[in-house]
């Protein structure tokens, strides 16, 4: 039997392989520093730092051998235990009062240090999330109420991360800059379309030009309605983050070793293997979930119908960080979303399949990291008693796809390279 006689099968291992590229286990200990001649403190924040960590320690173990000390913030039920660090859990994607006791731990961590001390600062996404730290005279409340703004504004994740870091304490920057003098080496896993290192976590340790009128002129873009207090902060000189070229930052460096890039080109290969003509669509999309939807499922009718611009059996991947805005009251994320525009686009059409999913195994609010469709799917909704479309102006596609049983749960992956999109063309 071919192996894409079950496609579901088929792009369940292709996701596998695109996480496997990821794997923190596997990659990281081509990035090790050299053992200072102080002490070596790790730290970091994000969704797949758990696994980090315990990668980290491990290979720094055979490969260096010198003691290891600090803490690192994952999300709640993602920790794993490390013999090195404490892992400490907090909230994501809004934060809570534990993300603010780790975010001031971690500060804690690299202060005092000396020019012989080793940082090294291990960064996967949701760090902006888990490490709270509102500048002075803002509260854990003023930026909960920024979080929640800005995941309702369908804002790209880079100006998002613009935004926070224009009223923290600790991201842009400002982290690395506390470490000083202490070298500080960042390990980074990029969630971020274009691999733009300031915007991972919102760049604790990574610096850019970006200023508070940047965060200014988002904040209006996107029409957000922030507490006073916040805006006050940004339009003053209180909120400007540290430049790169700051001699605090002079003895800071960053490596981005797991990205969707190299992800992409994983799957590429194992489908490859499989006989099956692959093409990278993009690893950097973003704007709204559903409508990147609609242009995708364009192209996969014109290649079914036509073969053009590629000729069937194909299939097309795409990463980056698709947005959601919300104006409904539903489940999901941004996965599911566009898989349900896909699904309205594509019903009826023998012989297109996809999973879209996030790559830490959680899609926005629910257990799933995203789900299946094929041509059939929409007309299932539909037989179950629901309307797929008005699912998805609710923002709803969880409820839908679970009543169809279409759920792509693989549990946490231990990594981060944001979204994986697979569309199987098989005519």
């Amino acid at each position: 039997m071919s192996k894409i006689d079950t496609p579901n099968q088929f792009l369940t291992t292709l996701f596998n392989a695109a996480v496997d590229a990821a794997d923190p286990a596997k990659i990281i200990s081509d990035y090790l520093p050299s053992a200072p001649k102080g002490r070596t403190i790790v730290i970091g924040a994000g969704k797949a730092l758990s696994q980090m960590g315990k990668a980290f320690e491990d290979a720094w173990a055979i490969e260096r051998g010198t003691p290891l000390e600090g803490v690192i913030v994952t999300r709640y039920d993602y920790a794993c235990e490390c013999k090195n660090f404490e892992v400490l859990e907090a909230a994501h994607p809004v934060p809570d009062e534990a993300g603010l006791v780790g975010a001031k731990r971690l500060i804690d961590a690299v202060s005092n240090l000396t020019p012989d001390d080793l940082v090294v600062a291990l960064i996967s996404g949701g760090g902006s999330s888990l490490l709270p730290y509102p500048a002075d005279g803002l509260t854990l409340a003023d930026e909960i109420a920024v979080n929640e703004a800005l995941l309702a504004s369908g804002a790209p994740i880079s100006a998002m991360n613009t935004v926070r870091k224009h009223i923290s304490s600790i991201k842009g920057g400002r982290l690395a800059v506390a470490a000083y003098p202490a070298k500080v080496v960042s390990l980074l896993v990029s969630d971020i379309p274009g691999d733009h290192p300031q915007f991972i976590a919102s760049g604790p340790t990574v610096a850019d030009e970006g200023t508070r009128y940047d965060a200014l002129a988002i904040i209006f873009q996107y029409e957000m309605k922030l507490p006073d207090a916040v805006m006050a902060h940004i339009q003053s000189d209180a909120a400007n983050a540290p430049l790169p070229d700051d001699e605090k930052l002079a003895r800071a460096e960053h490596h981005i070793f797991a990205s969707a890039s190299k992800s992409l080109e994983a799957a590429q290969k194992c489908a490859e293997e499989a006989g099956i003509e692959t093409h990278i669509l993009s690893d950097a999309i973003e704007g709204e979930a559903r409508e990147a939807a609609r242009t995708q499922a364009a192209i996969a009718k014109e290649i079914l119908l036509r073969d053009r611009p590629f000729k069937k059996p194909i299939l097309l991947l795409s990463g980056g960080a698709t947005t959601v805005t919300l104006k409904g009251n539903g489940k999901g994320g941004r996965n599911t979303e566009f898989l349900l525009s896909f699904a309205l686009e594509i019903s009826g059409e023998t012989g297109i399949h996809s999973l879209c999913a996030d790559t830490d195994g959680i899609d926005g609010s629910e257990d799933n990291a995203g789900a299946f469709v094929n041509g059939d799917t929409a007309s299932k909704i539909r037989q179950a008693g629901l309307d797929p479309i008005a699912y998805l102006q609710n923002n709803d596609a969880w409820t839908a796809f679970e009543k169809v049983d279409a759920l792509f749960i693989p549990g946490p992956t231990g990594t981060n390279v944001n979204d994986f999109r697979a569309i199987f063309i098989s005519g």
